[in-house]
C-alpha cells in the first residue's frame, strides 16, 4: 500500500493506520471516541442463517477489540443477481438478531449484484478516549491470553470438501456465532495492557501486529494453544485454506519454531479465522482476576504466551 495518501493528520485521531489495530479511534470529545471498523465474509457455512449470525460477530470483533462497545451498523452485501432471495432474507435475518442481541442499532446498508454471496457490516462503537486498548500497549512480562479456540479455517476446508463431520460443524458454527461480547467486558474490568482479535491472519500474524506496535517479542507456548477437534488431523492430511499458506509465508522472517513443534501444530497457528477469539496481553498481577472475570462470563480463556523484550525475531514457538 506504499505511495497511497496518507490519512488527515488530527489529534483527535487516536488510532489509525499506523499500528496495526484492528479499527480507528477517532475523539469527538473529552469523554467520548468513536471506534470505527468495516468486515465482510464469503460463506464460510451451508446455512444462511448462521451464516448471517457470523458475519454479524464477525464485523463487530473489532470494536470489541478495541475496549469499545459497537451502537451502531450498516450492512454490505453482495449476492448474484438472479439469486434465491429467501437465501438474502435468512442471511440478513441472522445478522440482524445477532446485532440486536449484541444491543447494536442496524442503522441501514448497500447491496450490489456481485457473482460470489459476500455479508457484513461498517460498525461504529463507542470508547472513553483514556480506556482504548490498543496494539501498542503490551508490556515485558504480561502474559498472553487467547479466548477461543483455532482451527476454523482448517474445518471450512474439510467443510468444502465434505469431509467435516456434522457434530463438528455444529461445535465450530456456534464458536463463529459467538460474540466477544463477553471477553471485552471481562478484558475492560481487568485493566489490560493491549488485545487484538484473532481473524484473517491467524493467531502469529495478530500476534506479530502486538509485537510490531509494541516493540516486543511475543513466546507463544504451543502445547497449549487450544484447538477445535479434528484440526491437527485435518491439516496432518494437508486439509487447509489457501491463506493458510500465504500467512506462513509472510510470517517466515520475522519467526523462529523450536524442533519439536509438529508440522500441523504450525498450521494451525497460522489458519486464518473467522470471526475468532480475542488475545489479551495482561500484566501477570491481573491475569487471575481477567481469567475469573472470564470464567464468570461463561467465556474459556487460556495462558497461551508471554511477552518479552524485543530479540531477533519478534515471534517465538516453543514446543
Amino acid at each position: 500500500m506504499e505511495g497511497l495518501p496518507r490519512a488527515t493528520r488530527s489529534r483527535n485521531v487516536l488510532i489509525g493506520p499506523d499500528t496495526w489495530d484492528d479499527a480507528g479511534v477517532y475523539r469527538i470529545s473529552p469523554r467520548l471516541a468513536l471506534v470505527q471498523t468495516v468486515d465482510f465474509i464469503t460463506p464460510v457455512v451451508n446455512d444462511p442463517y448462521d451464516y448471517g449470525r457470523i458475519a454479524a460477530a464477525n464485523s463487530l470483533s473489532d470494536v470489541y477489540a478495541m475496549g469499545g462497545k459497537p451502537v451502531t451498523a450498516l450492512s454490505i452485501v453482495g449476492f448474484p443477481e438472479g439469486g434465491d432471495i429467501t437465501i438474502l432474507r435468512e442471511m440478513m435475518r441472522g445478522g440482524g438478531i445477532a446485532l440486536r442481541e449484541a444491543g447494536v442499532a442496524l442503522l441501514g446498508g448497500h447491496s450490489v449484484r456481485d457473482r460470489e454471496i459476500k455479508f457484513g457490516f461498517a460498525v461504529t462503537g463507542e470508547v472513553h478516549p483514556k480506556r482504548v486498548i490498543a496494539n501498542s500497549g503490551a508490556k515485558r512480562g504480561d502474559l498472553l491470553v487467547l479466548t477461543k479456540p483455532l482451527g476454523i479455517g482448517i474445518l471450512a476446508t474439510a467443510l468444502k470438501r465434505r469431509l467435516l463431520p456434522d457434530a463438528t460443524l455444529r461445535t465450530a458454527t456456534r464458536q463463529m456465532a459467538e460474540t466477544n461480547r463477553a471477553a471485552a467486558e471481562a478484558m475492560r474490568a481487568a485493566s489490560v495492557s493491549a488485545a487484538t482479535d484473532i481473524t484473517g491472519f491467524g493467531l502469529l500474524g495478530h500476534a506479530l501486529n502486538i509485537a510490531r506496535a509494541s516493540k516486543k517479542t511475543i513466546r507463544i507456548w504451543s502445547r497449549v494453544v487450544p484447538l477445535l477437534p479434528g484440526v491437527l488431523e485435518f491439516a496432518a492430511q494437508g486439509v487447509v485454506p489457501g491463506g493458510l499458506g500465504a500467512n506462513r509465508s509472510y510470517l517466515e522472517p520475522e519467526t523462529r519454531y523450536d524442533e519439536g513443534v509438529p508440522e500441523p501444530l504450525r498450521a494451525a497457528l497460522v489458519d486464518p479465522q473467522t470471526s475468532g477469539g480475542l488475545l489479551i496481553a495482561v500484566g501477570p498481577k491481573r491475569v487471575d482476576g481477567l481469567m475469573r472475570r472470564l470464567t464468570r462470563s461463561g467465556v474459556r480463556g487460556e495462558v497461551v504466551g508471554e511477552v518479552l523484550a524485543r530479540g531477533p525475531r519478534l515471534i517465538e514457538v516453543t514446543a
